[in-house]
């Protein structure tokens, strides 16, 4: 896990003026903290297999993900608080990030950037399924989309190991 936090992308809060930002901190093991209050609400049933991601060739977790029943290639990042989108895919999502309300300054590995707050109707991947799911969209910095602890953290659990990464719902 820890190989995983300390290779993978991640999106780190730096400067912000506003109180809700505090709980979009990039922080691992700060899961209980982005779980709204109305948790049992947001959450759909989800089948009771766990689902299973393999181990990339570059030694991370990648999953095709349903956003809003769109495709979208994602990072699996348990460092990453959000989950985070490019603008390229937070397009295909039918959002224009040309109009979003860049809010937040955000650290990528390509450095700073600034980040928009949505919520995405549906998240399905490996078998799991959330609904009303927390997202930042990134104006630049990110190669590929990130599946963060917003939607990690309102699982069940999660455990890697050295060729899987298994979701439990």
């Amino acid at each position: 896990m820890r190989r995983l936090a300390l290779l993978s992308l991640t999106v780190a809060v730096a400067v912000v003026g506003f109180a809700e930002t505090r709980n979009l901190l990039i922080r691992p093991n700060r899961a209980a903290s982005l779980r709204p209050a109305t948790a049992s609400r947001l959450q759909t049933p989800a089948p009771a297999e766990p689902g299973a991601i393999a181990l990339g060739e570059d030694g991370h977790y990648w999953a095709e993900a349903r956003v809003n029943q769109v495709g979208i290639h994602v990072l699996v990042d348990t460092g990453a608080s959000q989950v985070a989108l490019t603008p390229d895919d937070a397009r295909r999502l039918g959002l224009d990030p040309d109009h979003l309300a860049y809010r937040l300054k955000v650290i990528t590995a390509h450095g700073e950037a600034r980040a928009a707050t949505v919520r995405l109707a549906s998240v399905s991947v490996a078998g799991t399924h959330l609904e009303n799911v927390e997202a930042l969209v990134l104006d630049h910095g990110l190669d590929a989309s990130l599946l963060g602890m917003s939607y990690l953290g309102r699982l069940s659990g999660f455990d890697a190991t050295p060729t899987h990464l298994t979701l439990r719902p």
